[in-house]
C-alpha cells in the first residue's frame, strides 16, 4: 500500500519541479468596453485601407497593443487618454482632435476612456494586406486603477 502513495508523491514533486522550471508566459491584455464598426475596406497594391468607427465605453480600454501599419484617426466624441509602454500618459484627445499611433512591435500602447460618456474615434488603418489592425501585447508593468 505504501508504494502507490510514494509514487504519487514522486509524481507530484516532479510536476512541481517541472512547473518551476517552465518560464512564465506573457499574457496579452484584452480590451474592455470596445466595439468597432468597419465603414469601408479596400486592398490596393498590397495594402489594406480600412476605415472604422471605434467606440470605447466609460471605463473601457483597448488593452495593450501594437500596430503593423499606419493609423490616422479623428476623435468624433468623448475623451481618449493614451499611454506609452513606460506608463506615461502621452496624449489626451478630444472631439475634433487628430490622432496617430506609432508603428511596430516596439511601440506598445493603450487607449482608455476615463470619462463618463462613450468616446468615438474614426480611424483609417493602412496595413499590409491581410494583417490585423492591431496585435495584442502584454501589460508592460503599468498599474492603472
Amino acid at each position: 500500500m505504501r508504494r502507490p502513495a510514494t509514487f504519487a508523491w514522486i509524481a507530484i514533486g516532479a510536476g512541481i519541479a517541472l512547473a518551476a522550471m517552465t518560464p512564465a508566459s506573457a499574457h496579452a491584455t484584452p480590451s474592455t468596453g470596445v466595439s468597432a464598426v468597419t465603414l469601408s475596406k479596400q486592398t490596393v497594391d498590397g495594402k489594406d485601407y480600412i476605415v472604422s468607427d471605434i467606440t470605447i465605453a466609460p471605463g473601457g480600454s483597448t488593452g495593450w497593443h501594437t500596430h503593423r501599419g499606419e493609423i490616422y484617426g479623428v476623435m468624433k466624441s468623448g475623451t481618449l487618454t493614451h499611454y506609452a509602454a513606460d506608463c506615461s500618459q502621452d496624449g489626451v484627445y478630444q472631439a475634433g482632435d487628430p490622432i496617430t499611433d506609432p508603428t511596430g512591435p516596439d511601440h506598445v500602447h493603450i487607449a482608455r476612456n476615463l470619462g463618463t460618456t462613450p468616446l468615438v474615434l474614426e480611424v483609417t488603418y493602412v496595413d499590409p494586406a491581410g494583417a490585423p489592425t492591431s496585435d495584442s501585447a502584454p501589460n508592460p508593468g503599468c498599474d492603472f486603477n
